[in-house]
């Protein structure tokens, strides 16, 4: 039969580890998390990990396993997710992988681009603008010399930003022309499904998630992290807003109004990124599980 990988993508919000835990009981399985901010143990509320009867309910791979502190590159985490990919396929033909960072899905399923070497000069130049002139002015730069990197990466995360500009610039070739060159063979078969839903009905699903993290308790988690703001983990959506917040920069209410703004244009820049993903069957938030199932057994047997 083979050894397969379900990989369970969509926008943030959507309902994709319901689905995923759905999958995992049925095949008696376990789930590799490709997600890029559940890795940390400190953040929880803003990075709406799975709940823990959640976690409890079916083995979670690369959840919790990383402090803020620790330097954790994309590399890293290509090398950690294979290992517990394989480490699944001892017990059982059927794993599942589920996220929605683009870059951490690809890696997996493609294996990770060769990125030319970049001028140190050029990134110390970046990084001093994004001191003295502000993100604001990087974000159009990057959407002159390189529109469809501004539109799949995370343009708010400074250091993904500076990255893709650096390599734009010391290269002369756009940062996205070296992604998604040539396919790593991986030896097991890639079943990608998708759950999306219109537009309008996302967003409110957005909206109502922030609010649910406010009333959770995110305020005080980001408090008793602001000590640390510095650290790239914290420099993310959620996060960034509420240390705002706390520095008296906006209102409660502007700093949950940005929170939502700002997952809003992810969740946009998700869907965009998704579309570079090869063989995706698409359902609706209110699936029928047994037709779901149906497919994917439709695909192991073929």
């Amino acid at each position: 039969m083979g050894k397969h990988l379900i990989t369970i993508i969509g926008p943030t919000a959507i309902g994709k580890t319901n689905l995923a835990i759905k999958i995992a009981n049925y095949f008696k399985t376990e789930i590799v998390s490709a997600d890029s901010r559940q890795f940390y143990k400190e953040m929880n509320i803003g990075t709406a990990k799975p709940s823990i009867s959640e976690l409890n309910n079916i083995k979670h791979h690369l959840i919790n396993n990383k402090s803020i502190n620790d330097n954790y590159n994309i590399s890293d985490y290509e090398k950690d997710a294979l290992n517990c990919i394989k480490s699944i396929y001892n017990k059982n033909d059927i794993a599942i992988l589920v996220g929605g960072s683009g870059l951490y899905i690809n890696s997996v399923l493609y294996g990770l681009d060769e990125i030319p070497e970049t001028s140190k000069e050029v990134r110390n130049s970046l990084y001093l603008d994004l001191e003295l002139k502000g993100i604001k002015k990087l974000q159009k730069q990057l959407k002159k010399l390189d529109p469809s990197s501004y539109l799949t990466i995370d343009v708010n995360n400074p250091r993904r930003l500076i990255r893709a500009l650096e390599v734009t610039i010391s290269t002369g070739k756009s940062y996205s022309s070296f992604l998604k060159k040539k396919k790593k063979k991986r030896d097991f078969n890639i079943i990608v499904l998708g759950i999306n839903q219109e537009r309008s009905e996302l967003y409110n699903k957005i909206n109502k998630r922030v609010d649910n993290m406010i009333e959770s308790g995110l305020i005080n988690e980001v408090k008793q992290l602001y000590n640390l703001k510095s650290l790239n983990a914290l420099n993310t959506i959620g996060y960034s807003e509420v240390f705002n917040y706390i520095e008296e920069k906006c209102s409660l209410d502007e700093c949950v109004n940005e929170i939502k703004k700002n997952t809003r244009r992810y969740a946009k820049r998700q869907l965009t990124w998704f579309k570079s993903i090869d063989r995706v069957e698409w359902f609706a938030p209110d699936y029928n599980f047994e037709k779901i199932i149906e497919h994917i057994n439709n695909l192991i047997r073929d």
